[in-house]
Order: structure tokens, then C-alpha cells, then sequence
């Protein structure tokens, strides 16, 4: 199979979605890689690196799309690459195509085959190609959180974990998965007072037998959110469902029992946030102010650590690549579960349920 690697376009994102290694890999078994001019670059590997693995170099981003018959990348195409992607070709990314309509239709228009890392689901339903990223997403939410809760950068001017006579900034974590447990982790190593909050009973018990003491557990209720907030300096929005919309659970009308300055970190806002007064921002321009309260919301958080992503990324992705290379995208799928359910988009039909949901389209079933 050719397999290209186009350059990463959207602002900031820095990762690349296949290490030499991974090139490597691929071509010892017989497939042909093409990566685009300095796709690795920003991830610490240039381009010698890749031709030294095996792969081919080739100098723009219409030239990878023009010969592959799949596309790897790391964030969905973006509207200038619209126009790139062709009739039956594979596109293995994450695409997040609930919260973007415009991107939905795009890939529909196209006739492509969408498969979407971060449905692609394990036999327990856990999400392996969501984990690492999610991982690194929670812990740096609390890396950001603190840093606009700093003066200067608009926040209140509260140190995370205090000093010793000062009490400690206090953190709402809104979601118990992958990235609750990862922030709220990274919040108590900086001894900052945590909550965590979750509807569902086992987790929160589980979580409580897990964390540090500083960490405490509460049910997930808009009673309780509401309770919770006077006294709260950072907000964390870490609520996922799979391939759907995110519910919003911070409301415009809860942001005055809020004090000024305080932070809320958006970390769903991939799909569609779990605020309501969230909406995308870059790293080039991380926040702006609603009513006096802060909000970060990018929507690639990964792409500012592109050395230790990628890898976290590849690691978990390659052997999907090597699947799909060896196999083709049809027989692939029909041998794995797991990797049928990344299908979202083929042939101009989606056959995703929640994607159809979010914007009432039709589902239709994946034919392989």
C-alpha cells in the first residue's frame, strides 16, 4: 500500500503522525511511504531520519494526497485541505466530526473512507487511540490552569498548591475518565485542593480508593456543580461521550457564581466543549474572558508537547497503520471490531450513529 504523511496545517499543531520507526516498519513489510517536507521537523525528526527508514520525501502537501492511497494524519483535514482528499482513499485521523458539520459534509462530498481514531474502541469499549492523548491532554490542563490563574496572564493570582500558611487553589474536575484522572492527578502533585466529579458510582469509588488524599470524589449533578464553584478557582471540562457532542455542564448563567479571574479549561471542546461559553481557540491565542472568568479552550492541547505526544501517539497507533497497510481498510475491519467501529464516513455515507445524530443526517450501515 502507499502511505503518505502529509505536514500537520492547523495552527500550532506540531505533532506528525508516523516516527521513522513506524516508516520503517511499514516499508520493511513491503509498503511505500511518503512524507511531506519537514512533517516531522517540530517532533524532533527530520527528514534524514525518514529517508534513512525507508521513506520518501516529497516537497508539498498536494503531492502526498495526490499518491496515497492512505492518509495518516493527527487532527482532522482542515478546510484548505478539503479540496485534497480523494474518492476511495483511507484517511486514519482523528476527525471529531460531531462538533464540526462543515468538516462532516466535506468528507461526505469527498467519498472518502473516514476512519476516526478516537472511535476505534477496544473489546472492554475503552478507546485506545483517545488514551495517550487524553493523557496528555489532562495533565496539561492543569499545566495551562495554572498558568492563567497567574495575574498577569488574566487569572485571580493564586498559586496552585499554596505555601505553607496560605491555603492551596481549588480545582473541579467535570469527569472521571482518561483526562479527570490524569488532571486531577497532575492538580494533587501540585498540592492543590481536587474534586472530581462523575455520574457514574463505580468510578468515583475506584477513584477513591486511588488517589491521593488531597483528591476528593462528588457525584455529578448541576446542584452540586452549582455548589461547588463560589469556591472554585479552576475548572476542568474533561467530560467525553464517544463520538458525540459534549453536554454542557458549566452554563452561561452559572459563570457569576464564579469569582473573577478564575479559570475554566475546556479539554472536550474537540467535541464541542462542555461549557457553554466555549468556543475553539489556538495555542497562538489560547483564551479570552466571559463575564470576568477566563477560558482556555484549544483544541489541540497535545501539539505544544509535540516531542512526547507523537510518541505517546505512535505508539498506540502503529499497529492499526500496520493492520490496515497489510490488510486493506475492508478486510481489516472485518477481522477487528475494534477498528470497525473508527468508521465513520464511507463513500459519501455516514455510519457513525452519533455523527448522523448531531446533525440530523442518516445512518446508514457500514458495508465492507
Amino acid at each position: 500500500m502507499i502511505i503518505g504523511i502529509p505536514k500537520e496545517i492547523k495552527n500550532n499543531e506540531n505533532r506528525v503522525a508516523l516516527t521513522p520507526a513506524g516508516a520503517k516498519e511499514l516499508v520493511k513489510r513491503g509498503h511505500t511511504v511518503y512524507v511531506q517536507h519537514t512533517a516531522g521537523e517540530n517532533s524532533g525528526f527530520p527528514d534524514a531520519v525518514y529517508e534513512k527508514a525507508g521513506a520518501q520525501i516529497l516537497p508539498s502537501i498536494s503531492d502526498v494526497y495526490q499518491i496515497a492511497e492512505m492518509i495518516v494524519k493527527v487532527k482532522e483535514p482542515i478546510a484548505a485541505e478539503y479540496p485534497l482528499v480523494r474518492k476511495g482513499q483511507l484517511v486514519f485521523t482523528y476527525f471529531h466530526f460531531a462538533s464540526d458539520e462543515k468538516l462532516t459534509l466535506a468528507m461526505m462530498d469527498s467519498r472518502s473512507i473516514c476512519l476516526a481514531y478516537e472511535t476505534v474502541e477496544n473489546p472492554d469499549r475503552t478507546l485506545p487511540l483517545l488514551i495517550p492523548m487524553s493523557e496528555v491532554a489532562g495533565r496539561m490542563s492543569i499545566q495551562e490552569g495554572a498558568r492563567f490563574l497567574e495575574k498577569p496572564q488574566g487569572g485571580k493570582g493564586i498559586l496552585l498548591g499554596g505555601v505553607p500558611g496560605v491555603k492551596p487553589a481549588r480545582v473541579l474536575v467535570l469527569g472521571g475518565g482518561i483526562v479527570g484522572h490524569n488532571a486531577a492527578l497532575m492538580a494533587a502533585g501540585m498540592g492543590a485542593d481536587v474534586t472530581i466529579a462523575d455520574i457514574s458510582l463505580p468510578r468515583l469509588r475506584y477513584l477513591d480508593e486511588i488517589m491521593p488524599a488531597n483528591v476528593k470524589t462528588l457525584y455529578s449533578s448541576t446542584h452540586n456543580i452549582e455548589m461547588e464553584l463560589p469556591a472554585t478557582d479552576l475548572v476542568i471540562g474533561a467530560v467525553l461521550i464517544p463520538g458525540a457532542k459534549a453536554p454542557h455542564l458549566v452554563t452561561k448563567d452559572m459563570l457569576p457564581l464564579m469569582k473573577p479571574g478564575s479559570v475554566l479549561v475546556d479539554v472536550a471542546i474537540d467535541q464541542g466543549g462542555c461549557f457553554e461559553t466555549s468556543h475553539p481557540t489556538t495555542h497562538a491565542d489560547p483564551i479570552y474572558t466571559v463575564d470576568g472568568i477566563v477560558h482556555y479552550c484549544v483544541a489541540n492541547i497535545p501539539g505544544a508537547v509535540p516531542q512526547t505526544s507523537t510518541l505517546a501517539l505512535t505508539n498506540a497507533t502503529l499497529p492499526y497503520v500496520l493492520k490496515l497497510a497489510d490488510k486493506g481498510w475492508k478486510e481489516a475491519c472485518k477481522e477487528d471490531h475494534g477498528l470497525f467501529t473508527g468508521l465513520n464516513v464511507i463513500d459519501g455515507q455516514i455510519v457513525y450513529p452519533a455523527v448522523a445524530e448531531a446533525f440530523g443526517l442518516p445512518c446508514y450501515p457500514a458495508v465492507l
